[in-house]
C-alpha cells in the first residue's frame, strides 16, 4: 500500500514539525531550551495559544470506520483519506474537510472510545508515533517506548521480563500495545485507566526510562523543549510547548490505531453469515467447511495465516477440510470444555477482570511482589479476593507476543494449555473461576462428618480452607485443537503506516 495520495497538508506538517536530523540537543544533554520557552514549573501541562495552532480548516481528524458501517467495503485500506462535512467554530460556515479514516479490522465490532479532551487528530498522530519510537524520552537517550513494545516483536518484546535503562531487569512481561484501545485497564495490575495513563508510566519509572536524580517528566520536557523540531510540532498540535499532558496526549493518539484483527477466525465467521444468509436457513452457526471456505481462499493467495497454522500453501492444500474440522472443534473447546471464556470474551477476548491464576506462587504462598491488583487499590478499599490477581490478556496475536502470563514463564501456547488443565496453581487466594468449588464444598462436609479426605488436598489458613483446582482433563488431541484455534485468532499483519516506524503519511 502507499500513501502517495494521502492530503497534502499532513504531508506538509509532517515533513516541517519532524523534520530529522534535529537541529538541537541530543537526548541526555542539559542544554537550556530556546528563549522565550515556559519554565520548567509548567513541566505538566499549559493552556493552548490558538494562534500557534493548524488553523481549523487545515486540521485532519481522525475517525474510525467498523465492519457494521455501510462504508467499510468502500475504503480501500486501513488509513484511507476522504472528506467530511465540517463547520467552522469562529464564522460557523460549512466546509468539506479533510479526514483520515480507518478501516478498523474484521472482528472488532466496535471503535476504540476516544477522550473528548484527546481528540484524533493526523497531526496529532504523526506527533505521537515519533514520540513512540523516539528515544529521547529516556534521561540518557537510550530507550524508547518502541524498546519494550516493539512492531517487529508483537507491540511487546520477546523476553521474559524486560531490559530497560542502564541494562536495569524489569520484573515482569511486558505487555502487548495490540488493540489496548479498548482496555478498560492499563497495565497487568491495572493502575492506569487509559492510553494517556499508561503512555506516562515508564518515563518516570527507574527500571525502564528515568536513570536521574530530579522529577522524570519535568527532566524530559526539558530535553523536548530543547529540540526545536519537537517544540514547533508541539505548538502546531496543542498551541503550546512540549508538556506531560500533552506528550501522553500524542503518544496515546498513536497507540490507538494499532488493532489487530481480521484473523482466519474472523473471516471463517463472516463466511458462515454470507452462507446462512444465501441459505435462508436462519441456523448462524459455524460449519467445518466455513474454515474450509477460507483456508482455501489463503492457500490460493499463500497468506500469512498458512504460517500461523504450520501449512504449506504448495503441500498442505488437500489438509483443508481436515484443518477446518480441527479448528472448529478447538473453538467449541474454548467456548466450552476448556472454560476459557470464562475470562476471554468480546471482540478482544478479555472480560477487562483481574483473576489470581497461580502465577508467581512459590511453594503455596505468594510474595508480596505478585500480590497484584490488590497492592492498586486503594486503602481502605483492600478486597482479598484480587491478592495475586492480574489482568486477563486478550487472546489476539498470541503468536507474536510470547512468552506468556504476567510473568513470561509459559513459552508456548502448549506450555499455557497445560498450565489452564491442572488448573493453575495452588494459592490461599486463587480465583474461582479456576476452582472445583464443588469437590471443596464435599471435602469441608466429609472431613466435619469426621469421614477419610484426600489428603492430596491443600488446605489453608486456621480455617484449612481446601483449594482444589478445576482440572479441565482434556485429552492430548483436544489440547493440540485448542492450540490450534488459539492460532487460527493470530489476526493480519498490521498495516504499514502503524507498524514500520519510518512510515508516514505523504512519505
Amino acid at each position: 500500500m502507499t500513501f502517495r495520495t494521502l492530503l497534502p497538508v499532513v504531508a506538509l506538517l509532517a515533513a516541517a514539525a519532524l523534520a530529522l536530523p534535529r537541529s538541537a540537543a541530543q537526548p541526555g544533554t542539559k542544554t537550556a531550551p530556546p528563549p522565550g520557552t515556559p519554565p520548567v514549573e509548567a513541566a505538566d501541562f499549559l493552556l493552548p495559544d490558538e494562534s500557534k495552532m493548524t488553523p481549523f480548516r487545515e486540521r485532519v481528524p481522525i475517525v474510525f470506520v467498523t465492519s457494521n458501517q455501510p462504508e467499510w467495503k468502500s475504503l480501500k485500506g486501513f488509513w484511507s483519506e476522504g472528506t467530511q462535512n465540517a463547520a467552522d467554530p469562529t464564522s460557523g460556515a460549512t466546509f468539506a474537510q479533510k479526514v483520515v479514516k480507518i478501516k478498523v479490522p474484521l472482528g472488532l465490532t466496535q471503535a476504540p472510545v476516544v477522550p473528548a479532551e484527546n481528540p484524533m487528530t493526523a497531526e496529532k498522530w504523526v506527533l505521537g508515533k515519533k514520540l513512540y519510537y523516539d528515544k529521547i524520552l529516556s534521561t540518557d537517550g537510550t530507550v524508547a517506548c518502541a524498546s519494550c513494545h516493539s512492531p517487529t516483536k508483537g507491540f511487546a518484546d520477546g523476553r521474559r521480563t524486560s531490559t530497560g535503562i542502564n541494562s536495569a531487569l524489569g520484573p515482569i512481561n511486558s505487555p502487548t500495545v495490540f488493540n489496548t484501545a479498548y482496555n478498560r485497564f492499563q497495565f497487568w495490575d491495572g493502575r492506569g485507566s487509559s492510553l494517556e495513563d499508561q503512555a506516562q508510566g515508564p518515563v518516570g519509572n527507574n527500571k525502564e526510562m528515568f536513570g536521574g536524580k530530579g522529577d522524570p517528566w519535568e527532566e524530559a520536557v526539558v530535553r523536548l523543549r530543547a529540540d526545536a523540531e519537537y517544540v514547533k510540532a508541539f505548538n502546531r498540535v496543542f498551541g503550546h510547548a512540549p508538556t506531560r499532558d500533552a506528550a501522553a496526549k500524542a503518544v496515546a493518539t498513536y497507540e490507538r490505531t494499532v488493532l489487530l484483527g481480521n484473523s482466519l477466525d474472523d473471516r471463517a465467521y463472516a463466511q458462515m453469515r454470507a452462507r446462512v444468509t444465501e441459505e435462508e436457513s436462519g441456523k448462524f452457526v459455524l460449519k467445518p467447511e466455513d474454515y474450509a471456505t477460507v483456508l482455501k481462499a489463503e492457500l490460493a493467495a499463500k497468506g500469512p495465516a498458512l504460517k500461523d497454522l504450520g501449512l504449506d500453501p504448495e503441500k498442505d492444500a488437500g489438509k483443508v477440510d481436515e484443518v477446518g474440522k480441527r479448528i472448529l472443534n478447538g473453538r467449541t473447546l474454548f467456548f466450552d470444555k476448556a472454560r476459557c471464556t470464562n475470562c476471554h470474551t468480546g471482540d478482544t477476548y478479555t472480560d477487562h477482570g483481574f483473576h489470581n491464576l497461580g502465577v508467581g506462587v512459590k511453594d503455596g504462598s505468594l510474595p508480596l511482589d505478585e500480590f497484584g491488583r490488590f497492592v492498586r487499590l486503594a486503602t481502605g478499599h483492600k478486597d482479598q479476593t484480587f491478592v495475586g490477581a492480574f489482568k486477563t490478556p486478550g487472546t489476539r496475536g498470541l503468536l507474536w507476543t510470547a512468552p506468556y502470563m504476567h510473568s513470561g514463564e509459559e513459552k508456548t501456547l502448549e506450555e499455557v494449555v497445560e498450565f489452564y488443565d491442572r488448573g493453575g496453581n495452588v494459592n490461599p487466594w486463587l480465583s474461582e473461576k479456576m476452582r472445583d468449588t464443588a469437590a471443596e464444598a464435599a471435602y469441608v462436609k466429609a472431613r466435619a462428618e469426621g469421614k477419610p479426605v484426600d489428603p492430596a488436598v491443600k488446605t489453608f489458613g486456621p480455617s484449612k480452607k481446601p483449594i482444589i483446582p478445576l482440572k479441565l482433563n482434556l485429552s492430548a488431541q483436544e489440547k493440540a485443537d485448542l492450540v490450534l484455534f488459539l492460532k487460527a485468532l493470530n489476526g493480519e499483519p498490521l498495516d504499514p503506516i502503524v507498524a514500520n516506524p519510518d512510515a508516514f503519511p505523504g512519505r
